[in-house]
């Protein structure tokens, strides 16, 4: 798409008369309805984590492409990728906490990966999205292993009991950007309805081998009888296939051909490296009252995902197909009880059984099966009780205590609480204290990963442990503003982490197994401040300042700011809806702190390099151009600003030249989207 087009589009969006209306702007009370902080309906003002709500009008009027970016624009939060290519990984870390250190959930299905310990929140469609929940602080009291940071909840898209609905949306932009997603809901019944989607997008990327192909589907049905039954039945499918560019190597770099293919060019370290997945999950639910002082809910879910890599290696011996197949079957039961007014009191358990299987055959320099293939096949399970009690003897402050005891069948028991406590000296104002215990348990790869005569997994690891404390103040300001101010505190001892160890020589003179071990520590404590001001005049204005100070302990003394923190995010986004006419304008503006690396084997306290500091721009107009159509234009990076996301060591086979390179940030990019619904 090229400029002349760009504002075409342009003048049309803003010159044609809309007489249907905007999308609303989300005014701050306090009183939203928050259901992840405490497994039950509460309100915003009476929960003692910092917590976070992005609803559907949010969501459709950002910038953001994807749900990595959308998330990595609020407060607190940032995006971990390699490169914002089509298909590149996007791990959510909170508060500067490591990606394993969230919990994602979509629909009550936990979407973090069993082998990695971290969610790719690429995967999930934007388009499906009614609203986002996302609860900051300790999180494992409730949602077990890999929740120190915090979770998001994701949910998507319910029928309407009352009438059909269709939605349909295609886009068209730069790098030869294409897509579309339906939607189709209605009711079947008065009590029985559904929700059915379908979404295909593909990309050439911005680089090299940065090609993505990406399909979904989703059913999602539902029989409703009010608050005494809810019955709901949600399933998924993704497929996606995408190619791994690697770094940009050095400038000047030459083209590399390995048996007449080539390997790699000045613009992506690998032209050859590939990745599938399919995903699939399920989740059945029963939710209701017994009562009127006793309510319950019962979720059985099942989550299947396999992996396909295929790994080609301009060095001797490290060339490999992989397949990963992960499948996870769980259950979990609640019963919540109001013995008085001002009280209530969470009882919950989960039984969750995990099965991994890892095969790998080695390949030759043509890309051909060069060895056996081996298959590895692993199990474990978890179970865990916990409760929670709630208790508000005046409208002035509420306190909250919990307890949970898990049995993992590889690591063994964890015992976590946590406490907190909300004071409300005045009808708009909350002071919010929060502590809370959390735990990580190693993940499969880190336990079962093979043999492979350089590096194999260790079956003798101990869970990460630690604590996270926050105290936070929200503040609502008259009917247009809207203040919360935040500290947070959180450790982690026992970091696993893959290294050289020095006492398990491989077979080859001076090479030793990369392994994992509880080697590492972290601490962090930092500052947020966000508002919001608005509607005012028909606009929003949202600012957002983070101050992280991330320290990671290595051994041999070394304490350094944890690789690839920044001490300083800043974040803004305006919001023009103009009703009359249609129209919604919204930019957004990102500045991103640099942010230090260091070379695997460095355990100095000085850092290797650091990724460069950088500020985005991203744009979206929206226009209404009847009562079914709607047109959008999306601009990301609109400045075309040049960045860095991560460095990597990058070794010429030419010279044997090693080079610390960057993964490149995508630049400029365009997409015209037309929209219909019924």
């Amino acid at each position: 798409m090229n400029k002349k087009v760009f504002l075409v589009v342009m003048a049309g969006l803003l010159c044609s008369k809309g007489v249907f209306g905007a999308e609303q702007i989300k005014s701050f009370t306090g009183d939203e309805m928050i259901v992840t902080a405490t497994k039950t309906e509460n309100k915003r003002k009476d929960i003692t984590n910092a917590v976070l709500v992005l609803d559907e009008a949010e969501i459709k009027n950002s910038p953001a492409q994807t749900l990595g970016v959308l998330l990595a624009n609020q407060l607190g939060i940032d995006n971990q990728t390699y490169g914002n290519y089509g298909g590149a990984f996007q791990e959510i870390q909170i508060r500067g906490m490591s990606a394993d250190g969230t919990q994602v959930f979509v629909n009550g299905v936990n979407i973090n990966s069993l082998s990695l310990g971290t969610a790719d929140v690429s995967k999930i469609p934007l388009s499906n999205i009614e609203r986002i929940e996302i609860v900051k602080g300790a999180g494992s009291l409730l949602y077990g292993s890999g929740a120190g940071g915090g979770t998001i909840n994701i949910f998507t898209k319910r029928p309407d009991h009352d009438k059909m609905v269709l939605n349909a949306d295609t886009f068209y932009g730069t790098q030869n950007t294409f897509g579309v997603s339906i939607a189709q809901g209605m009711p079947v019944t008065a009590a029985l309805a559904y929700y059915l989607t379908f979404g295909d997008r593909s990309t050439d990327g911005f680089r090299d081998n940065s090609d993505l192909a990406h399909k979904n589907s989703s059913l999602n049905i539902v029989y409703d009888k009010g608050e005494n039954l809810n019955i709901s039945l949600y399933g998924d499918y993704t497929n996606r296939k995408f190619g791994m560019p690697g770094v940009k190597p050095p400038d000047g770099t030459a083209d590399y051909y390995i048996l007449g293919q080539k390997e790699f060019n000045n613009q992506s370290s690998s032209l050859l490296n590939r990745h599938e997945d399919d995903a699939a999950d399920l989740v059945f639910k029963i939710k209701g009252k017994a009562s009127e002082n006793i309510s319950y809910s019962l979720t059985s879910d099942y989550k299947y995902a396999k992996s396909y890599d295929i790994n080609r290696s301009v060095w001797y011996g490290s060339s490999y197909k992989t397949w990963i197949i992960n499948e996870v079957a769980g259950f979990e039961g609640n019963v919540t009880i109001v013995p008085f007014k001002g009280s209530e009191v969470l009882l919950g358990s989960e039984y969750k059984n995990y099965s991994n299987e890892n095969s790998q055959v080695p390949l030759d320099d043509y890309g051909s099966n060069s060895g056996s293939q081996t298959d590895i096949k692993h199990s474990l399970y978890s179970k865990a009780a916990f409760t929670e009690l709630q208790f508000r003897p005046s409208r002035f402050f509420k306190v909250e205590v919990g307890a949970r005891q898990e049995d993992n069948s590889m690591t063994g028991t964890e015992n976590i609480c946590r406490y907190g406590l909300v004071i409300n000296p005045a009808e708009f104002t909350s002071l919010k204290f929060n502590r809370g215990s959390h735990f990580k348990a190693p993940t499969m790869n880190d336990l079962f990963w093979p043999d492979d005569g350089f590096t194999k997994g260790n079956t003798n690891l101990k869970p990460e442990t630690g604590w996270h404390t926050d105290v936070t103040l929200e503040q609502k300001l008259g009917d247009k503003m809207f203040f919360t101010a935040g500290y947070f505190k959180w450790d982690v001892k026992d970091k696993i982490t893959w290294a050289e160890d020095p006492h398990q020589p491989t077979a080859y003179p001076g090479y030793y197994y990369w392994t994992p071990t509880n080697l590492d520590s972290y601490h962090a404590n930092g500052v947020e401040l966000g508002t919001v001001i608005g509607p005012l005049y028909n606009t929003a204005l949202s600012l957002h300042y983070t101050y992280l100070d991330a320290i990671e302990e290595k051994p041999g003394d070394a304490a350094r700011q944890s690789s690839l923190s920044q001490k300083h995010q800043i974040k803004g986004s305006l919001t023009y809806a103009d009703k009359q006419r249609g129209l919604t304008i919204s930019p957004t503006l990102s500045y991103m702190d640099k942010r230090p690396y260091y070379a695997a084997a460095n355990t100095t306290s000085v850092p290797t390099e650091y990724t460069p500091s950088y500020w985005i721009v991203d744009l979206k107009v929206v226009k209404r151009i009847d009562e079914h159509w709607t047109a959008s234009l999306e601009a990301n990076n609109l400045f075309d600003r040049s960045y860095l996301t991560r460095f990597e060591v990058f070794t010429n086979p030419s010279n044997y030249a090693s080079t610390i390179s960057g993964y490149p940030g995508a630049g400029r990019s365009l997409l015209l989207t037309v929209s219909y619904a019924y």
